[in-house]
């Protein structure tokens, strides 16, 4: 059987990069998976997070999703409110 993470951040339409940073490693310090549902005001590609200096970002549990309705249809009935 697989784990349900109980709680789970996600930020819609995220634009501004260093508030993003903050909560990815807050998120990474406290094990929560982080989901960025698009579109995003910033690349998250491995070369623009090592120039940001993002060296926790490994540890960020971290999915991307297409749109809300598509985050929506990922969740578990146990992580809706």
């Amino acid at each position: 059987m697989t784990e349900i993470a109980p709680l789970r951040i996600a930020l819609f339409e995220p634009q501004i990069p260093p508030n993003t940073g903050n909560i990815a490693r807050t998120s990474a310090a406290f094990r929560v998976p982080l989901t960025l549902i698009e579109p995003l005001g910033f690349n998250v590609d491995d070369r623009s997070v090592r120039r940001a200096g993002l060296d926790y970002w490994p540890h960020v549990q971290l999915s991307i999703s297409a749109n809300f309705p598509a985050f929506q249809a990922e969740l578990h009935p146990q992580q809706r409110l």
